[in-house]
């Protein structure tokens, strides 16, 4: 896929321009976003990231557009996952909910930053080793298993990385928040405030999610230009689509084991490219016959969303089946507590059993 410099230079400045309208727009004056707002904006952006797909689909054909949808799908589901995460680092830090916004958006300007690096160190290795695709493919192997076994475990703590733990002794901080501030002089001393180091949090959490990500889109698509839009899509509606599905996070009990399968599926896919790019013979059967033939884009993008989709019904299935099974529950716990007060010992006036 040639992408000449012009494209990438009006990419860029398109997702900078949606950072500086969440900047100026939405961050500059504190607020708790409503529900409707922020499904407008969630939205907004998906609507965005799907144009961008129509048109690489228009401009550069279906196999460019399917890989990058797929692309976005992987990435955006994933970012979900980062979305617990989140909740928990926000609950840990107690951040005040009129500036989570801030946070956020300032945490993921953070992430996209150095996941753009990640994008292209990965893309260097992938142009040079041709074995890479081996180490990326047994890597999401290994990550797929991590997630299906934490599926079924409950993980209501966070804890601190190494960047956040070297920030917190290298720097003097303030106990409390000041406002929306990240940095204020008291006795003329220089103080971080609990709202930088959780930007921090915020922002070297999600490279740790990355670490998983850019292997794993890189398994969808080798074309560094897709990689790099899909992440930058994934990510701008981030913000927004915290305080969407907020509410909504702990319904999704199955998610990490749909997440967990397709990682699974795309680490396969890496293994059996990687042995079509060294021309491994049982592969080829030494005349160019695929006996084992590559996943093709259609292929992964039905699977990613059909797993999706499965997963989100099972999840809801399940919320809803626990939830009148607790009420079932509440409402015998009352009946027999009251079947007590009925037939238990009768008090006299003065308060005296017999």
């Amino acid at each position: 896929m040639d992408v000449p410099g012009w494209v990438w230079a009006i990419t860029v400045g398109g997702i900078l321009v949606m950072l500086a309208v969440d900047y100026v727009g939405h961050v500059r004056s504190p607020h708790e976003p409503t529900l409707r707002e922020s499904a407008w904006w969630s939205a907004g952006y998906v609507g965005v990231a799907l144009l961008f797909g129509v048109l690489v689909w228009a401009f550069a054909g279906g196999q460019y557009g399917g890989e990058y949808f797929a692309g976005y799908i992987t990435e955006k589901s994933l970012s979900v996952d980062n979305l617990f995460v989140f909740v928990l680092i926000m609950a840990s830090f107690r951040v005040p909910r009129l500036y989570q916004q801030k946070v956020l958006l300032i945490g993921i300007t953070i992430a996209l930053v150095l996941r753009t690096v990640f994008i292209f160190v990965g893309a260097a290795l992938i142009e040079n080793l041709s074995w890479i695709f081996y180490v990326f493919g047994a890597f999401l192997l290994y990550t797929a298993w991590s997630q299906i076994r934490s599926g079924s475990e409950d993980d209501d703590e966070y804890t601190e990385n190494a960047a956040l733990r070297l920030t917190r002794r290298l720097f003097r901080t303030t106990d409390d928040y000041v406002e929306d501030k990240m940095v204020v002089r008291r006795d003329g001393v220089r103080l971080i405030t609990p709202m930088l180091i959780v930007m921090v949090a915020i922002g070297t959490a999600d490279i740790i999610f990355a670490v998983d990500s850019i292997p794993a889109i890189f398994g969808l698509t080798q074309e560094t230009y897709l990689v790099f839009a899909a992440n930058a899509f994934s990510l701008l509606g981030l913000r927004q689509l915290f305080f969407l599905i907020d509410g909504l996070l702990d319904k999704l009990v199955y998610l990490s084991y749909g997440l967990g399968a397709i990682l699974a599926f795309i680490g396969v896919k890496l293994v059996i490219h990687a042995l079509h790019t060294n021309e491994v013979p049982f592969v080829n059967g030494g005349e160019h016959v695929e006996v084992i033939p590559e996943i093709s884009t259609p292929v992964s993008l039905g699977f990613i969303v059909v797993t999706l989709a499965v997963t989100t019904v099972l999840s809801l299935r399940r919320t809803r089946r626990d939830a009148r099974a607790s009420a079932l529950n509440h409402a015998s716990k009352q009946e027999a507590q009251l079947g007590v007060h009925l037939d238990g010992p009768v008090e006299d006036a003065e308060g005296r059993r017999p």
